[in-house]
Order: C-alpha cells, then sequence, then structure tokens
C-alpha cells in the first residue's frame, strides 16, 4: 500500500532547501517581494513535515508543516493546516488549503500570512505551495511562489 503521509500533505514547504530559489523586489519598492522559490522537504508522518528553503530572500531557513485531511474522496483529498517559516529574519506563519494526490504524490495548498515575528512582524501577503511527494519515502520537493510584504518595507535580509 503506497504511504499516505499528509504532506502531506503539504508541504512546506515548504514547501524545501536543495533547490534553486529567488526572490525579486516587486515594482514600486513598497517592501514586498515576489517569492519564486524551490526547495526539498520531509514528510515525517501524522500530518508533520520538515523542510529547507535556500535562495528564497527573506524566507531563507526552514519550514514545519502541521496538516489535517479536511474532506474529499480517493484518491484527491482537501487538507489544511499551518506552515511555520524560521529564517534569520524572524518567523513567518502561513495558514493553507488545498489538495493532496494519494495515487501521485501531488500537493498544493495556498494561505495567507497569519503571524510573524522579529523583522517580518507585521508582515502580509500569500504563497502557494506546490509539489510531490515520494509516496514511498515521505520525500517531498515543492515550489513556492507569491508575495511577501513586510511592515516598514525595508531591507534585504
Amino acid at each position: 500500500m503506497k504511504r499516505c503521509g499528509l504532506l502531506l500533505c503539504v508541504l512546506a514547504s515548504a514547501l524545501v532547501g536543495a533547490g534553486a530559489a529567488q526572490a525579486s523586489r516587486s515594482d514600486g519598492g513598497d517592501g514586498c517581494k515576489n517569492i519564486h522559490a524551490t526547495g526539498i522537504g520531509q514528510d515525517l508522518g501524522n500530518g508533520v513535515t520538515a523542510a529547507t528553503i535556500s535562495h528564497g530572500g527573506w524566507l531563507n531557513g526552514t519550514t514545519q508543516g502541521a496538516f489535517a485531511i479536511t474532506g474529499g474522496a480517493p484518491p484527491v483529498f482537501t487538507v489544511a493546516g499551518t506552515v511555520v517559516f524560521t529564517t534569520n529574519s524572524g518567523t513567518l506563519t502561513l495558514t493553507v488549503a488545498g489538495t493532496f494526490d494519494v495515487s501521485s504524490g501531488a500537493f498544493m495548498t495556498s494561505g495567507r500570512v497569519a503571524a510573524a515575528t522579529g523583522k517580518l512582524a507585521g508582515a502580509s501577503g500569500t504563497l502557494t505551495l506546490a509539489g510531490v511527494e515520494n509516496l514511498a519515502t515521505g520525500a517531498f520537493t515543492e515550489t513556492l511562489t507569491g508575495t511577501i510584504c513586510r511592515a516598514g518595507g525595508e531591507g534585504d535580509d
């Protein structure tokens, strides 16, 4: 039977680390950055994920995801949860919802910034995390896209 770890579903991630990523300033110098990052992570089981983000600008660091199945029917289930980014600039928490296909390992979630600390305090924005989990090993790769705006709009960490 195929492993159905909720990455499990999602994430992490988050969404991440070994892949290339880039963050570029959006127009206007308004303290917002367009995020285009890729990475690698691990489904730890029971809806928990861990990942690493590199070359993601303000989001360089690690993620911890926690997800639950909220509906759907095999092979595609809906999921919801949180992804917490821990970076040199602080933490950023996303509340996400999306889908996980237990036949292919494909997942896609998106959500808004729910909380942030440190230099990211007051941040806003939306990210989409999309990728594929290896159902035999729980390893996953993902792409993160969206825009994050920092309060104060300063600095290029």
